[in-house]
């Protein structure tokens, strides 16, 4: 009576275990295609970052700094990234780059039609939410299996297990804008004899922006924080560098890498941030 009793039920790792080799063997060809486009987008990422000279590159952080938040800010991400160069990591900062933009990519090209499906169709928004629930709550390592599964290790796993973090952000948020735009503006859409996609693509995507690219802000500062992770199934980058740092344990490589990572957190976080408040001003006006 004072222990559970040993009564194994393996039902669950019996039949997972052959549904999962089941769609392996069944989708192989499409999730070779799937691993083709992935590695060949952040390989062209990756290569077009590269062929860009180190100084025109910081200009280019500092116009959008400038852009976004002032000239001072502009300076001081520029030389966060001067910085970054000075430790000897830029051509790896290149690298998480592409893999970060190849993840926030393909992020908003399913989480935002998702998400306005979501807005129109209650039956699948209760369907969806339990599964978002599920992507944002399940610990993180766990999205690693089905990545090695699918893809073998390397950079096009670390945007699977990405895709699964990143996607919920940009999905609730572009539900919850869709939703939340004002009836009286779609009332005066409909009395001038607008479709339903004139409404989507005139009047409620429009005014939903704001909201939409601050899950955008999310969905990028959330695959920025599956770097680390996603070295454990072969990515390279930055994150690898603190995972070689860790198994070395050299604190200097992991204090570079790691501080690396915060530079560009804070560059990616405000500038998408300045995006997001200039459409809401844009729409304020």
């Amino acid at each position: 009576m004072g222990s559970f009793p040993d009564i194994r039920w393996d039902f669950l790792g019996k039949y997972v275990e052959k549904f999962i080799k089941w769609i392996d063997t069944t989708f192989e060809g499409f999730f070779d295609f799937i691993h083709l486009i992935s590695s060949q987008t952040i390989n062209g990422i990756d290569s077009f970052l590269s062929f860009i000279p180190w100084w025109l590159f910081l200009i280019i952080i500092f116009l959008l700094g400038w852009r976004f938040k002032s000239a001072l800010s502009g300076v001081l991400y520029a030389f966060f990234i001067f910085l970054i160069g000075t430790f000897g990591l830029w051509d790896v900062l290149m690298i998480t780059i592409a893999i970060v933009l190849t993840s926030v990519v393909i992020s908003l090209i399913i989480g935002i039609p998702v998400g306005v499906w979501m807005a129109f169709s209650k039956k699948f928004s209760i369907i969806m939410r339990p599964i978002l629930d599920a992507m944002q709550t399940m610990p993180s390592f766990v999205y690693l299996i089905p990545a090695i599964f699918f893809f073998s290790l390397g950079n096009v796993s670390a945007v699977f297990a990405t895709l699964i973090y990143a996607l919920p952000p940009v999905i609730r948020l572009t539900e919850l804008a869709i939703r939340n735009v004002d009836e009286d503006v779609i009332e005066s859409a409909q009395s001038f004899g607008s479709s339903r996609w004139q409404m989507l693509t005139k009047v409620q995507l429009p005014q939903a922006l704001p909201t939409i690219m601050a899950g955008v802000n999310q969905t990028t500062m959330m695959a920025l924080a599956m770097v680390v992770i996603a070295s454990m199934v072969g990515a390279k980058g930055l994150g690898e560098q603190v995972l070689i740092a860790i198994n070395r344990i050299d604190m200097a490589l992991g204090f570079e890498a790691g501080i690396s990572i915060v530079f560009l957190a804070i560059i990616i976080d405000r500038v998408t941030s300045g995006v997001a408040n200039s459409f809401q001003k844009h729409r304020g006006s």
